[in-house]
């Protein structure tokens, strides 16, 4: 557990380390798996459900918007392929930020990934998104247009920008932290 949590900024950490504890306790086995990420992870993993048309038109509005940093990243990674799994371009994911985790429902010892399966009468990502909420997390499950049922943030915030930085700004902290 201790390696998925390393790097997450020190107040979500303790957040998260209270959730996990709350559901081992009422018989929910969430295992974390995806804390901090990397600006070339993110990338990768936005890359690869998108067209090179989408992918030129993000890359150069970064750069228009003088995120060159973020544009470098995103070009840099290359080539992906596999199925959609975000929306969040490089630096946009609170990822990138310590502010988010992603966790998988042990369920018999295997992962289980589906918000529906139940074990005794309940699912555990529907328990660990509730648990999240009701101290104050965005829970991904309760998203209303991609449902991330793994995903827990500190921030209500659906991104950066949308808690009020612009690209530039974000393009110079991701460059701080990770140039």
């Amino acid at each position: 557990m201790a390696i998925a949590l390393d790097g997450l900024d020190p107040a979500f950490r303790s957040k998260m380390e209270d959730l996990l504890g709350n559901l081992v306790a009422v018989g929910v086995d969430m295992r974390p798996y995806y804390g901090l990420r990397t600006l070339e992870a993110q990338a990768k993993l936005w890359r690869q459900s998108r067209a090179i048309q989408e992918i030129t038109a993000a890359i150069k509005k970064l750069a228009s918007a003088k995120a060159n940093f973020l544009a470098s990243v995103l070009d840099g990674v290359g080539p992906q392929h596999g199925p959609h799994v975000t929306n969040a371009l490089p630096g946009l994911s609170w990822h990138q930020w310590g502010e988010a985790l992603d966790c998988f429902w042990s369920l018999n010892g295997s992962a289980e990934w589906s918000a529906s399966t139940k074990a005794d009468g309940i699912n555990g990502y529907r328990i660990y998104a509730s648990f999240a909420k009701d101290m104050g997390l965005d829970a991904g499950g309760f998203w209303h247009s991609f449902k991330d049922w793994p995903h827990v943030q500190m921030r209500s915030a659906g991104s950066p920008i949308s808690a009020g930085m612009t690209l530039a700004e974000i393009d110079a902290e991701m460059h701080n932290r990770f140039g």
